[in-house]
């Protein structure tokens, strides 16, 4: 990828997966989607695609339609993090009683987490879509019902799709993960980087 010549864009204002980024060694600005998430598949792997998609676009049809951004090259990156059980999504617990049951459900045993990711491009002037998604399966060390509240009343979990941020406070209860840490935290960087030099843009 020869980043000299493109303007990325990561669309999400999430602090976990700017700092992903950053460990690229890549230059970006951050516009957040404000598009309100639509979901209309069922299986985890495709919901993450279609809403990072969303986001992606989103971003990409409002910044390549300001004038300003008009006669450069971009490139926007969107991304969706979902864990998942048994098939089921987990996302953000509405309340500590929704965080509390998430957490019951997922400890001792293993689950998913599923981050899709889609770059938004001009190529010979269309716009392009290009979509991944990456999965990890993570197992907690069973936690007993006074853990489970003293991370609750910590109010981490309370913005975390399945409760829960594996790189905060949670981290004393994974007992293993399979796959990319970094998919976990929200941003599988190491394929992202690897998928852009694929683009040859």
């Amino acid at each position: 990828m020869k980043e000299e010549k493109i303007k990325l864009i990561l669309a999400s204002q999430s602090p976990r997966r700017s700092e992903l980024l950053k460990r690229a060694g890549l230059e970006f600005d951050i516009v957040p989607s404000d598009k309100e998430e639509i979901i209309t598949k069922s299986m985890p792997a495709e919901v993450v695609l279609e809403l990072s998609s969303q986001k992606a676009c989103d971003v990409y049809d409002r910044i390549s339609g300001d004038k300003a951004n008009a006669d450069k090259d971009l490139l926007v990156i969107g991304a969706d993090t979902v864990v998942s059980i048994d098939g089921k999504i987990l996302g953000k617990p509405k309340s500590k009683e929704d965080a509390y049951n998430m957490l019951k459900e997922i400890q001792g045993r293993t689950h998913e987490v599923y981050t899709g990711v889609t770059f938004v491009y001009n190529e010979n002037d269309k716009k392009k879509i290009h979509s991944f998604n990456e999965c990890t399966k993570v197992i907690f060390y069973p936690m007993s019902d006074k853990e489970i509240n003293a991370y609750i009343e910590s109010g981490e979990p309370m913005d975390k799709a399945g409760a829960y941020g594996i790189q905060g406070l949670c981290a004393i209860y994974v007992k293993e993960i399979a796959g990319d840490y970094n998919n976990v935290v929200g941003l599988p960087i190491a394929r992202v980087y690897q998928e852009l030099k694929t683009l040859n843009l």
